[in-house]
């Protein structure tokens, strides 16, 4: 009789946990009555996969296209993806992210994960509220700037990312059906930089 009891207790959580849709934080779980107890005793059965200090993922679903950008959605919730992380998000660049690539206003709380390496950018109160696009990822919210929110950062820290990776980006970003050069310019003055972004932007138009 034990065995089949404890079946349908594992049954039951599990199911409740699908609730979450596929990866939560450790404080989800608990709101649902899931003991930390219980969900390492469910990581510990295959059950569970833990993707970071805190944040798990159901074992049944399919890999995670991106694992790294699970444990920021979780873990950060109030980041917003940048620069190469938002190229890459948005297949505006060539380039893989060793690190992710995330801003925060000036004032935030340095950010401390054991893993993904995280890159911080900093922002004034203006550019880090332009936009920003939510994105439901397995379950939870990620922030990402908007792609042409994000070729204007790549001008602004240009002498981060490089002038190279923000001009291929531009003409990606160019080669889109729908593109709006005019929205691309609005970003690019909240990020101080509409001099130089309108500069390259006539010379490929």
């Amino acid at each position: 009789m034990g065995a089949p009891r404890a079946k349908q207790a594992i049954t039951h959580v599990l199911s409740s946990l699908r609730v979450l849709g596929g990866a939560f934080r450790s404080s989800q779980a608990r709101a649902l009555g899931v003991s930390a107890r219980a969900l390492a005793e469910l990581r510990d059965a295959g059950h569970l996969d833990r993707l970071s200090r805190g944040v798990f993922r159901l074992a049944s679903l399919p890999p995670p296209a991106n694992p790294d950008l699970l444990v920021v959605a979780a873990r950060l919730p109030r980041a917003v993806l940048c620069l190469i992380s938002a190229l890459a998000f948005h297949d505006l660049t060539e380039e893989v992210p060793h690190e992710v690539y995330v801003a925060l206003s000036r004032g935030a709380e340095q950010p401390r994960l054991d893993h993904p390496p995280l890159r911080v950018v900093r922002l004034r109160p203006a550019s880090l509220a332009a936009g920003i696009e939510v994105h439901r990822v397995d379950g939870l919210d990620l922030r990402v700037f908007s792609p042409a929110k994000t070729v204007a950062d790549c001008f602004q820290f240009r002498g981060r990312v490089g002038l190279d990776t923000a001009l291929a980006a531009m003409k990606a970003l160019r080669r889109r059906r729908g593109f709006d050069p005019e929205e691309l310019l609005r970003f690019a003055k909240v990020c101080r930089v509409e001099r130089i972004v309108r500069h390259y932007l006539e010379a490929i138009l």
